[in-house]
């Protein structure tokens, strides 16, 4: 099995950017879904909506510790 896996990770790390970036999003969303808890096409929308936004840089990033810490020192 691990030959297998070693020859998948290899033939991935070929395609082209865009094609493993859906690959690796597919394949961590079938990580997240639990039997039964299907999202629904709203949240499936958002979720494409602020992917391609990432992806197409028209949105500004920031670290979780630092949007806690500036949650926490609100609520003080």
């Amino acid at each position: 099995m691990a030959a297998t896996v070693d020859q998948i990770v290899s033939e991935a790390l070929g395609l082209p950017l865009p094609v493993r970036a859906l690959l690796a999003e597919k394949l961590i969303e079938s990580l997240d879904v639990s039997a039964g808890s299907e999202l629904s096409p709203e949240w499936q929308e958002e979720i494409r909506r602020r992917c391609h936004e990432i992806d197409q840089g028209t949105v500004q990033l920031r670290d979780a510790e630092s949007v806690f810490a500036r949650a926490y020192a609100e609520l003080t």
